[in-house]
């Protein structure tokens, strides 16, 4: 894949996903509306993550990792890979069924497991909200596989825009859900929430995973694939010996997601015992990341989902140096994103944060922008992390790739704890960014050097020129935009919402144009394929009306 025809290719997903985190925002803007960042929101925002981490933790991941290269394989067969997609789906449904039932029935111990503070004497109200939430969440699991294996399949068979458009019916569902809350069930707290209320946003967010993934079911059925149940493992060997080292890779991110819940609702508890409610815990942390995300998810996953199929056959193949040439086109394309969306979080967090989450109180919005700031460091190896893993994933190596992440997991673990202890318990969620951004520093360079069995050696200098130049325009453009929204700040006028509102969208109006013409000033080829994204953006959305 060329430069432009992999942006042309990842055109259809990347609208998809901008819609999708337009939804999402705007889902994510009337949760906060109806529970705020205080322990209420916890309670919720724990319970809702269960399910993915369950399901990532014992399947997700590993289909993920396998599923497309294993397809793609299986389309050689005689029926076209019909009946190793049947029998994989039917054998993954089962045991997703199986592990419903188990968490339902498991559910104080799994909340805790993950919020242990929440069963300390005085929090019993959060604790036992905290578990209505995970029973009613935990049917996600079996929808999130489904919509998992049915994207994968059209992905395989080169479809790949239902995947990122999916996720919108969710989000309209929520949004739905939270807007009818905030009109018939205004002001909900600890204190006054209701059984029933639990009920609606339980199983409400459940719902919206359910459309999520049966959305897709008519997409596969146009693709003419055949899918029945078909009991028994015959042909799935390679596939189970190949998901075990992933299920490993994934039991050592989601130990390590595991202590950042800790940490992050301990310092929540902590902070509440000393009377402070501004921002502090896991909810803060849940929409920093989320924002810190929008950028990854709208480019490199949508590159990453286009170039996998490729690299895939490349390396079937025998094609090592080509798999290594598209890694590292992937690399820099990303990086074009990315690296600008990094400075601008790292300077305008706060900022970002107040606009975004305008309808909760500033203290609360202006802490997220401070965590926002912190993860900001990490986001640009995050991304380069991800792209390199799915080199592993093309030559079906998911046994090397698991030092890499026990190594990032190690140092993010260690930096966890020694912020909870050391920092004020106000700044812990903010120490727990800083951890992420260093362990993913670190891991990238534990990656590169695991990876060159495969591709050779693949040296920092690739790439790592064409990213300082996007770092330095990037600041260039960036802080005297800074310094101006700074001396505005310290002048002590007071801006309404709207006009921080205003304030925002100009930075990022002038930011862009300018970065636009500073990349393309210091030698950065890849500036221009900002234009085929777009382009291939506009085509497609022409294409729907």
């Amino acid at each position: 894949m060329k430069s432009n025809e992999l942006f042309r290719a990842s055109g259809v997903m990347a609208l998809g996903t901008i819609i999708s985190r337009i939804t999402g925002f705007i889902r994510g803007v009337l949760l906060v509306a109806v529970l705020g960042t205080t322990l209420l929101a916890d309670t919720y925002n724990v319970a809702n993550t269960m399910p993915n981490i369950l399901y990532n933790l014992l399947v997700g991941g590993a289909l993920t990792a396998i599923f497309i290269p294993q397809l793609v394989r299986s389309f050689d067969h005689e029926d076209g890979g019909d009946s190793f997609a049947s029998r994989l789906i039917t054998t993954i449904s089962l045991i997703l069924i199986a592990l419903v039932t188990l968490g339902m029935f498991f559910a104080p111990a799994l909340v805790r497991l993950y919020a242990p503070e929440f069963f300390t004497p005085g929090f019993e109200v959060e604790k036992d909200i905290a578990i209505a939430f995970t029973r009613y969440c935990l049917p996600q699991i079996f929808f999130l596989g489904l919509f998992t294996m049915l994207g994968q399949v059209a992905n395989a068979r080169g479809s790949f825009g239902p995947l990122m458009w999916a996720p919108i019916a969710n989000n309209l569902v929520g949004i739905v859900l939270f807007a009818g809350f905030l009109i018939f069930s205004p002001g909900v707290n600890l204190a006054n929430i209701t059984s029933q209320q639990v009920q609606i946003l339980g199983w409400g967010t459940t719902l919206a995973v359910v459309v999520q993934a049966l959305v897709l079911v008519p997409v596969v059925k146009k693709l003419g694939i055949k899918i029945r149940p078909r009991f028994g493992v015959h042909g799935l060997g390679k596939s189970f010996n190949l998901a075990g080292w992933t299920l490993i890779y994934i039991l050592i991110s989601q130990l390590g997601y595991l202590v950042t819940v800790n940490v992050a609702t301990s310092a929540a508890v902590r902070s509440a015992q000393e009377g402070i409610t501004d921002g502090v815990g896991y909810t803060p942390y849940t929409f920093a990341y989320f924002v810190m995300l929008l950028p990854y998810s709208i480019v490199t996953i949508s590159i990453i989902t286009a170039i996998l199929p490729h690299i895939s056959k490349l390396a079937l193949d025998g094609k090592p140096e080509e798999v290594k040439s598209q890694l590292i086109r992937a690399i820099r394309l990303v990086g074009v994103i990315t690296i600008p969306s990094a400075v601008a979080f790292l300077l305008f967090g706060p900022l970002i944060t107040e606009v975004i989450f305008m309808g909760i109180p500033i203290g609360d919005a202006r802490y997220i922008g401070y965590v926002l700031s912190a993860l900001s460091f990490g986001l640009v190896a995050f991304s380069i992390n991800l792209i390199l893993i799915r080199g592993f994933n093309a030559f079906e190596d998911t046994k090397t790739q698991v030092l890499s992440i026990l190594i990032i997991n190690i140092v993010s673990v260690g930096l966890s704890y020694f912020f909870l202890y050391f920092l004020e318990n106000q700044w812990v969620t903010v120490g727990l960014g800083v951890a992420f951004s260093i362990s993913y520093l670190v891991g990238l360079w534990v990656t590169l050097a695991l990876l060159k069995k495969h591709i050779g050696p693949l040296k920092l200098r690739e790439f790592a020129g064409q990213h300082l130049r996007l770092f330095v325009a990037a600041f260039l453009v960036m802080l005297p935009l800074f310094a101006i929204v700074e001396y505005i700040s310290w002048s002590g006028f007071e801006l309404t919402p709207i006009q921080r509102a205003g304030e925002l969208l100009l930075v990022m109006i002038v930011a862009f144009i300018s970065f636009i013409f500073a990349g393309k000033a210091v030698g950065v080829q890849e500036i221009s394929m900002i234009r085929h994204l777009g382009s291939s953006i506009t085509r497609r959305k022409s294409g729907l009306e």
